[in-house]
C-alpha cells in the first residue's frame, strides 16, 4: 500500500520517488493520514484517491480468511463487550478487509474516516476518539478498550483514558518506551489480558 501511495504522490504532484515518500510520511505524521495532507494542501479529491489507492490494492491475493481471528471474536461474551471496528480507512476498504478475513459479521459496528466530508476526522485526533465513543454508545472512557498497531494512536487513546493495547508486528523492535498500558505480539494474548470478556479463555 505504501508504494501505491507514493505512486499517487509521484504522478499527481510531479515529485521524485524520494520526495514523494518524504511528503507522504510527513503528511501521515502531521495529520494521521496522507490523504488529509493531499486534500488540505493540493485539493485532491479524496474519493478518487481512495479509488486509485486503497480500493486498487490486490488484497484478494494477500488477505485470506483467518479462522483463529474468527474464533477469538466468537469467544467474546457479548453481554460484557461490544466488538467495534475503528479505522482510518474509508468504509469501502474497511468492509473489504474484514470480508476477506471472514469476520465481517463479527462486529456490531464501525467508526471510519469519512473521505466524503471535510475536514477529515481521523485517528489520532481527539475528535475521532470522541466520534467512536458516540457511535459505539460508550457511556464512559472507562468502558473503551482499544487495540491498535500504531504507537501514535495508542498514545492518544491512552491519554484519553481508554484501556489501550499496542499490537506489535512479529518483526517490530521492542519500543524504548511503551505506547500503551499493554503490549502484545499476537491477538490471542487478549485472552490472558482480559479473561473477563471471554466465554473461554483458552485458544
Amino acid at each position: 500500500m505504501q508504494d501505491l501511495i507514493d505512486d499517487y504522490f509521484v504522478s499527481h504532484l510531479s515529485l521524485s520517488r524520494q520526495d514523494a515518500n518524504e511528503l507522504h510520511l510527513r503528511y501521515y505524521k502531521d495529520y494521521g493520514l496522507a490523504i488529509a495532507g493531499l486534500v488540505r494542501h493540493h485539493k485532491i479529491d479524496p474519493l478518487e484517491f481512495n479509488r486509485q489507492v486503497d480500493d486498487a490494492l490486490p488484497l484478494e491475493g494477500v488477505i485470506t480468511p483467518d479462522p483463529a481471528l474468527r474464533r477469538l471474536l466468537a469467544d467474546l461474551d457479548r453481554t460484557k463487550v461490544k466488538p467495534w471496528l475503528f479505522t482510518n480507512a474509508y468504509i469501502t476498504h474497511a468492509r473489504r478487509v474484514v470480508r476477506l478475513l471472514g469476520v465481517e459479521d463479527m462486529f456490531e459496528g464501525i467508526t471510519y474516516c469519512d473521505y466524503g466530508k471535510w475536514p477529515f476526522v481521523c485517528k489520532p485526533h481527539e475528535e475521532m476518539f470522541r466520534k467512536a465513543e458516540e457511535e459505539s454508545g460508550a457511556s464512559s472512557v472507562d468502558d473503551c478498550y482499544f487495540i491498535d498497531d500504531s504507537a501514535l494512536n495508542c498514545r492518544h487513546a491512552h491519554s484519553r483514558g481508554w484501556t489501550t493495547t499496542h499490537l506489535l508486528e512479529p518483526d517490530d523492535a521492542e519500543p524504548a518506551t511503551k505506547a500503551a498500558r499493554h503490549q502484545i505480539r499476537n491477538l490471542e494474548e487478549l485472552r490472558r489480558l482480559f479473561p473477563q470478556f471471554f466465554h473461554d479463555s483458552s485458544p
